[in-house]
Parts: C-alpha cells; structure tokens; sequence
C-alpha cells in the first residue's frame, strides 16, 4: 500500500486541531474523478492487452482512512459479484476505518468490510452503491506453472494499470511468518498500490489475490506474491458467510535481533503486552534501561505445543498454526531454568498492537 493523497489534508487538520484545541475535526471520503490513464505503462501483446481491456472495468483502487490515527494509504481491489462485493487485501484496510472505492467508469463509492481472514491477508469489502457491477469470476480450477498471468493495480500513481509476468511457483513459503504462507509466486513488476489486485489467467478469471512482493537493495521488485483463490473454497465460502478470521496471538513482541542467537536458540521475548494472556501465564520480556538499552534477555521460547521453535519466525508460525480460543503449552527458559505455561490464544485485534 502507498500513501494516500489525503495526506496534505490531514496535515491541515492537525494544525487546525492544534491551534483549536476545542475542535473535533470531522472526517470524511470526499468522492472524486480518478485520472484514467489511457497510456500503457509497457508494450503488451495483442492478446493480453484484449485482456485487459476485458477486465480492468472490474478493478478498482481501495482508500482507507483511520481518521483517529491518521493512517491512510491505497490499494487495489476487484469486484467478485454484480452485488458489489469487492476482493482486497486485508493489509489495505486492516489499519482504516473508512474506506472509499472507485472505478474505471469515474464512480466512487463508500465501502465497508465485511469479512476479512487475516492470516491470509484477504478481505471482502461491500460497497454501498446500486448495482450491477461488472466483476471478474474465480478461477474453477488451480493454476499451472509457467502460464502466463495479468495483474491490474494502483502503483506508482497509476490508476488501473496492467503489469504482466508469468507464473513461477505455487505453494510458496514466505520469508516471513507473518506473511501468509502457501502463496503464488511470479515475476510479474508489481510494487505497493499494486497490493489486493487481481491475478488473472489467460481465460480472464481471477486466480489470485496481491499479497506482497521481494524487492532487492536497489528497490526493484524480483518477486510477487499472491494469495490463490478458487471459486467456492474454504476460504472464499468463509468470506461469502461473513466470517471475520482473525489472527492468534498471546502478546508478546520479540526481539528479533538476539533471535536465534540464544543457547538453546529460541525466540526471545522483547515484551509483553499487559493483561495479555502472556502477561496472565508469567512470561517475561527484555529488561532495559532510560535509553532503551538492553540490560538482560528476556524469556526464550524454545517450544511451543512440543514443537522445537529454533527462532521468532518459528514461534510465529507455531502459534499461527493455533485458531483464536485454543490453549497452546508454551516451553520456555528463564536464564537457564526451563519451564512451561499454558496460553490461550486471542484475537489480534483485542489486544494493543502486539506482534505475535
């Protein structure tokens, strides 16, 4: 996700609540006329560009706005229904509270979500418009390695723009934990704004969902990463059924740079968050001084449900691997005294901003 034109504004209004210290800013999307480029941002084969003209009408840019915090940013987006059901990433508008569509035709439209699964970073949002809307049907089957696929989305100021790339690899691990796992990985040059778009097939169903990309130190994109959808799956049966799937923590931050460095390695725990189910069970963090310097390690976890976690991302996914409400037994070390507590894991969204 980029940021948001809407950043000037809210700066404005900062400085008004500033110098007015008894004034509540009022905040709301303000619907305007995207700026629809005609031009392509590459040459596109005949074929592929008869594509994407096909579908682009069923893409759209995603606005979100936290007007408490003053977050904002843009996505993408498609829409799967006439109704107005509309596919995104869940990290688009996971931080917003207000969000804005708007199409290729100049509309714009008030949206509200209305499932989301977080660990695998897809939402459904509905928009509050009359419909038919023209949308792109889910792919019926899984996708092959090698097919060439068409990704439409909202980086770097574009509106709607194609990027194409082929497919490289299904099932893929992400680097990171908290990164959904199992996804679709391509060479398509996708960057941020690009994030909740479509991947489609030659046949123009959708296959994918834009997750996240692998830039290098230069800042160029080697891989993408989308989240594979099929028409009635679990997972698009669930969003349909609007289930909001969040992800299980026990609130604990780690410290990722003494992770995996510990004899035994394991995942040090940085901090708790109070009243979380960690805090309840015991488990301590880091200890530090006035200037945030490390004075001693906090707890190492080196198990968790009998499984070995050799670091933080292994931690991560050993508790992802839990649903919100089960209890999970957690090994740890104390300095060099082993012990164990039993956790439940809560929803991420219960607790202020943990990592895990």
């Amino acid at each position: 996700m980029r940021a948001s034109p809407w950043l000037p504004v809210l700066l404005i209004l900062a400085l008004g609540a500033y110098l007015l210290p008894n004034w509540q800013p009022k905040f709301e999307l303000v619907p305007r006329q995207p700026q629809v480029s005609a031009t392509l941002p590459n040459t596109l084969p005949k074929d592929t560009q008869a594509l994407f003209e096909k579908v682009r009408p069923a893409t759209v840019r995603v606005e979100s706005l936290d007007p408490r915090t003053r977050e904002a940013g843009i996505g993408t987006g498609f829409f799967i229904s006439e109704t107005g059901q509309v596919l995104t990433a869940y990290h688009v508008v996971s931080l917003g509270t207000l969000f804005q569509v708007s199409t290729l035709s100049g509309q714009s439209y008030r949206a509200r979500v209305t499932a989301f699964d977080a660990r695998a970073d897809v939402a459904l949002l509905e928009v509050q418009g009359r419909g038919p809307f023209p949308f792109l049907p889910l792919a019926s089957r899984a996708p092959r390695v090698g097919e060439t696929v068409l990704a439409v989305g909202n980086s770097g100021g574009d509106f709607l723009q194609p990027r194409r790339g082929r497919l490289l690899r299904l099932d893929a691990a992400a680097a990171r934990a908290d990164f959904p796992q199992g996804t679709l990985e391509m060479n398509a040059p996708l960057a941020p704004g690009d994030s909740g778009g479509p991947i489609i097939d030659g046949l123009g169903n959708a296959i994918g969902v834009v997750s996240y990309i692998s830039v290098d130190s230069s800042g160029i994109t080697r891989r993408s990463y989308a989240v594979p959808v099929v028409d009635g799956d679990n997972l698009i049966t669930a969003l349909r059924t609007g289930e909001k799937r969040d992800t299980p923590v026990v609130g604990i931050e780690l410290d990722s740079f003494h992770s995996g460095l510990t004899d035994p390695a394991g995942g040090v725990i940085a901090r708790v968050v109070g009243g979380s189910p960690a805090a309840r069970a015991g488990l301590q963090g880091g200890e530090y001084d006035a200037g945030g310097n490390l004075l001693k390690l906090g707890d190492t976890i080196t198990t968790v449900d009998g499984r070995r976690t050799r670091d933080a991302n292994e931690v991560i996914l050993a508790l992802r691997g839990g649903e919100v409400g089960d209890t999970v037994t957690v090994g740890y070390l104390r300095g060099n005294q082993p012990r164990e507590t039993r956790i439940t894991l809560v929803a991420r969204a219960t607790l202020p901003s943990p990592r895990e």
